[in-house]
């Protein structure tokens, strides 16, 4: 795009509770691989007021004690009282866990794609990490707020958070933030005399102890802040809001900047092409970026249930690229193996690394493979 225009991005807390669920269906993927990395697992979960519901298609040799596990987990995300609207050592729980349809089996066990669909991967140069820099900005938002929480630096904060930054570019640089506005769960204590709204002192406080840090110079006199803007936030997490697993996908990805694929992430196995061969499509175009090939690039792969090869890649460059987008593909499908038993060695996607990739998004993060750049020289040497 050319001139000056907006983009917003947002992120969530691992308190919300869609974020909620997703990390207790991947703490249950990876109880499944520590002791059966062959396992198939397709678990969705379901939190509300004082309830939560695992289930989906498991099948495993080993076993999974799932009260155990979510109470452990939502204790870690810090739901450990009735003051935060819901609490780990009461709620109940429901295990509604079966297994894996044998057609599907049939498919995946002779090297085939777990699914059909289509997979989106981004890189750009915005950031050190490759990413657009709102999505980045949202992400670390709420990493702080659970930074400040968990360290009491403001302790009337609770686990529940939202986050949005508004970044104004010029042509392709990012030059300003134009809005910040985050949304922090709280207890009673910082509200003014109406009751209705958190005092002046604890809004001030908020903005220089989570966003100061995190925006720094790319704030101005003009950033605008809005903190908790429907006055207060007591009654938040599961007592207020379902949480359903899958249903923060953008962001999980690239915050709206592009397009994204057919599916969620959380709780698939490696099988799972929408979960493997989205890391695949971002490894690719960020190696692509870190050769220097493009400032920007989008890939699309599209498989077929069952069938090893993607039916489709696709390179988008948007008129960055040192060479043709044809070109780009081309060297995609010689120097990366797309099938999923492919995907899977090449980024070791059989480790219990998955409830770490439940919060705060799935891209930008140098502890997964995924970010490697290990293909950029190779790239650039072909090209």
């Amino acid at each position: 795009m050319k001139g000056q225009y907006f983009v917003t991005s947002e992120s969530v807390g691992n308190g919300h509770p869609d974020k909620v669920c997703d990390q207790i269906s991947d703490s249950v993927l990876d109880t499944v691989l520590k002791d059966d990395p062959k396992g198939r697992v397709a678990c969705e979960t379901f939190i509300s007021m004082g309830l939560v519901i695992v289930g989906g298609e498991i099948t495993t040799t080993t076993y999974i004690d799932v009260h155990k596990l979510v109470r452990g987990v939502l204790r870690d995300i810090g739901y450990t009282h009735p003051k935060y609207g819901f609490d780990a050592n009461t709620c109940s729980i429901l295990n509604a866990i079966n297994s894996q349809s044998p057609d599907i089996a049939q498919g995946v066990d002779a090297g085939g794609a777990g699914d059909q669909g289509i997979m989106i991967g981004y890189a750009c140069d915005e950031t050190p990490e490759l990413m657009p820099l709102p999505i980045m900005l949202a992400h670390k938002l709420v990493q702080r707020v659970e930074e400040v929480r968990k360290k009491g630096i403001l302790g009337y904060l609770g686990p529940d958070c939202k986050s949005q930054v508004t970044v104004e570019y010029d042509g392709s640089k990012p030059v300003r933030i134009d809005a910040v506005v985050l949304a922090c769960q709280h207890t009673e204590e910082i509200l003014d005399k109406t009751g209705k709204k958190i005092t002046d002192k604890a809004r001030k406080e908020i903005i220089e102890t989570i966003a100061m840090p995190i925006v720094g110079k790319m704030a101005d006199k003009k950033t605008k802040y809005y903190v908790n803007e429907t006055g207060k936030f007591v009654v938040g997490g599961p007592q207020s809001d379902t949480g359903v697993t899958g249903r923060k996908i953008v962001v999980d990805t690239y915050g709206g900047v592009v397009s994204h694929g057919g599916g969620a992430f959380s709780g698939k196995d490696p099988t799972k092409v929408e979960r493997s061969a989205t890391y695949m499509a971002r490894y690719v175009a960020k190696n692509i970026v870190a050769a220097k090939l493009a400032k920007k690039c989008w890939v699309q792969f599209g498989y077929a249930i069952g069938k090893a090869e993607p039916v489709s890649v696709m390179i988008d460059t948007f008129g960055t690229g040192t060479v043709s987008d044809q070109k780009l593909a081309e060297l995609v499908r010689k120097h990366f193996d797309l099938t999923p038993r492919g995907i899977i060695k090449e980024l070791d996607l059989l480790k219990p690394i998955y409830r770490n990739t439940a919060a705060y998004g799935h891209f930008g993060r140098q502890e997964f493979s995924w970010e490697k750049t290990t293909k950029a020289d190779k790239l650039k040497k072909d090209a």
